[in-house]
């Protein structure tokens, strides 16, 4: 992360986020919903069905960021 971290800020990547805010702020409320909801459920669904459910939605991020990039 580091790395990465030094490489955008040296081209002024982070720029972007100055002017997309609103969705920057959309996308923390939403991983902290989410965080939240899954700390919850953590106590009432069994973690064997959590984690592979996890790992399905994580799967088709990446295939849904591979096809696109």
């Amino acid at each position: 992360m580091l790395m990465g971290f030094a490489r955008y800020s040296r081209d002024c990547s982070f720029g972007v986020i100055g002017r997309n805010r609103r969705f920057i702020l959309f996308m923390a409320a939403g991983s902290l919903a989410g965080a939240f909801a899954g700390g919850l459920l953590l106590g009432v669904v069994l973690s064997a069905v959590l984690l592979p459910t996890l790992a399905v939605i994580l799967l088709v991020s990446a295939i849904k960021i591979w096809r696109h990039a």
